[in-house]
């Protein structure tokens, strides 16, 4: 840890260092414990640097989105916690969208709609940011973030600077190239399609109704926690319902009572709460109908 902070101290990134952060502050389900360093870079040379330090340290590093998808340890990250919040900007030219990747999804949905452009729509309402979105190749009512993607702008694991056009063959079902590259996304470009606003409202409203009243995000929560499966025949939710597991509860982390693919913290659950009613939903619908439940939901940091 004193090395950790030596080296941030020392280095001039243009942006915000912090120690000891907690990190309930930052993901959806309110829950997880500190990074020994968090750091704000105020654009790709800061983020360049930090990376830079942490990599000639050899000290480990997370790259934070908008803190979806995710559950945390209660005893945090150990290493540098490198949060993309900076990379918000976003702008348009004819009916290319370029936005950065720590935009959150919700406000790019609505920016685009603002400009008459469809594309995003589906994402609205959504927590998390566009830089976790195009990690988990997010999908919802038919539409992945994939099908509209032009390039993407990364910084490499060796540091540099390059731009990613996508390859249909590299993408799947919540699945993308970055989960097997340690790179950063800086931004994204998007084609997108020329329609009325009032239209892309409209349309983004309906998914905002659908959303609020499956209570998908009522109370704290990484919304989904298991991917769907089409061998299953019905949505995991359905499967965990028909399990009588609506409800469950281990702390204050319980399976909602409205959507049987969502944990929610109830109150002042912890990580260990949370991991241990998703553990109960998969030993479950394993042992009684035979069926291996896939995470959607990522552990990261320091776990048993």
């Amino acid at each position: 840890m004193d090395t950790l902070k030596k080296c941030f101290e020392k280095i001039n990134i243009r942006g915000e260092v912090s120690f000891d952060e907690p990190l309930a502050r930052h993901t959806t389900f309110r829950v997880g414990g500190p990074a020994d360093v968090f750091v704000t870079p105020a654009d790709a040379d800061a983020l360049i640097v930090a990376l830079s330090c942490a990599r000639e340290n050899k000290i480990p590093v997370f790259l934070l989105g908008g803190g979806a998808n995710i559950l945390v340890s209660d005893r945090g990250i150990r290493g540098v916690v490198v949060s993309m919040q900076g990379f918000s900007r976003i702008t348009h030219s004819d009916d290319r969208l370029v936005v950065g990747s720590g935009l959150p999804v919700s406000d790019a949905a609505e920016y685009a709609a603002a400009h008459g452009l469809e594309g995003l729509g589906f994402l609205y309402s959504m927590p998390g940011s566009v830089g976790g979105a195009l990690w988990m190749n997010a999908r919802c009512y038919g539409s992945s973030i994939s099908d509209i993607i032009e390039h993407v702008d990364i910084i490499t694991e060796d540091l540099q600077l390059e731009r990613y056009t996508v390859k249909p063959e590299q993408w799947n079902y919540k699945i993308s190239p970055f989960q097997t590259r340690r790179v950063a996304i800086l931004e994204a470009t998007f084609r997108m399609s020329p329609d009325d606003p009032e239209s892309i409202r409209a349309r983004m409203e309906c998914y905002r109704a659908d959303r609020d009243a499956k209570g998908h995000f009522s109370a704290p929560s990484a919304g989904s926690v298991f991917k769907n499966n089409r061998e299953f025949g019905e949505p995991t939710g359905a499967i965990i319902d028909k399990l009588g597991l609506r409800g469950f509860r281990i702390g204050d982390a319980k399976v909602s009572d409205v959507h049987a693919n969502i944990v929610v913290n109830a109150g002042h659950a912890t990580a260990r709460d949370v991991d241990a009613v998703i553990h109960r939903l998969e030993t479950e619908v394993s042992e009684r109908l035979g069926l291996r439940l896939e995470r959607e939901v990522l552990r990261v940091g320091e776990w048993d």
